[in-house]
């Protein structure tokens, strides 16, 4: 069977694909030439990333195709309701990444505490000629220990963003379909693993009890969080999104980080990607980074590891 791993594959990856008879191509196709190229060299899994779109018309005109498989968690790129119509399997791969988002949303969350993002911005600029002035400015920090963190969406990655936090020293509160405590286990290098109760409650009750927010939802149908959800919030909250761009409104964002309502903001994702807006990008009180949170070199070989052994499971 013929792969076309259209956005990238590891080596060791690609060497498992081989040795379970799998013939595996990386040429990177242009978007609009990828269903010539599947038709011309009758592949039959296409695999890709972010890049890649596998759209209706892409489907309807490869029917070599049998399966779809997509580096990451989201399905947004894929078709997969149609796909499965014409007896398509699509699949994705949720575990690899969990562990670097989450890593991503610490970082975001410590980065806007301390004002590293702004920081960072001006001491190569200022720092031999303003430092005490930069000094006084950036001393008015947070510390993270004791603070109460509200995760929005308690899947895997809202989990593990829990239990670094916990390991931090925070309290984490998080949304879920019923007000409940759930157990949520840290495991330590060693192998030791201790169990800590989060309280799971209504978006609505955790809003106005949390000092920071991090979202981790799929996409929604229209905005998660707009001025209406921000008003509930606490005076100076900060807000992390390592999801979606389109789940906060952000021209309200902006206002709220204007009157610091919301004292900073973590950006992993934007509405208008891969241009976000000026005002956003030139804001002292956003942490950004370009929607990078899948994206180490851990997750790249987990990512192409996993997407193999699910081809070899479905396929052999």
């Amino acid at each position: 069977m013929k792969i076309l791993a259209n956005d990238g594959l590891s080596a060791k990856a690609i060497t498992l694909l081989e040795q379970n008879d799998f013939e595996v191509i990386t040429t990177k196709v242009a978007q609009e030439q990828v269903g010539n190229y599947i038709n011309k060299n009758e592949i039959d899994i296409l695999l890709v990333r972010s890049a890649t779109k596998a759209g209706k018309e892409l489907i309807e005109n490869c029917p070599t195709l049998k399966a779809i498989g997509r580096g990451g968690i989201g399905l947004d790129n894929i078709d997969v309701e149609y796909a499965i119509s014409k007896g398509i399997t699509v699949f994705n791969t949720p575990e690899a990444s969990v562990n670097a988002v989450a890593e991503l949303a610490i970082a975001h969350l410590l980065s806007g505490a301390r004002y590293l993002h702004d920081a960072n911005r001006n001491m190569p600029l200022e720092g031999d000629t303003q430092f005490n002035q930069l000094k006084k400015v950036y001393s008015n920090g947070l510390e993270i220990k004791d603070k109460t963190l509200g995760i929005i969406g308690f899947g895997k990655i809202g989990k593990a963003v829990a239990k670094k936090a916990l390991g931090l020293g925070m309290k984490v509160i998080a949304t879920g379909n019923k007000n409940e405590s759930a157990p949520v286990e840290i495991e330590f290098y060693n192998n030791q693993k201790i169990a800590i109760p989060v309280d799971i409650m209504s978006m609505e009750e955790l809003l106005p009890q949390a000092d920071f927010i991090s979202i981790h939802v799929p996409a929604q149908n229209d905005y998660l969080l707009t001025q209406n959800e921000f008003k509930k919030m606490k005076h100076g909250v900060g807000m992390i999104n390592c999801s979606r761009g389109e789940l906060i409104n952000e021209v309200d964002l902006i206002d709220y980080l204007e009157n610091k309502q919301i004292s900073f903001a973590g950006l992993d994702v934007f509405q208008d990607e891969p241009t976000p807006a000026v005002q956003l990008l030139m804001h002292p009180d956003i942490s950004l980074t370009p929607h990078i949170g899948g994206s180490t070199i851990e997750t790249q070989e987990k990512i192409s590891l996993e997407l193999a052994n699910q081809i070899i499971t479905l396929f052999k």
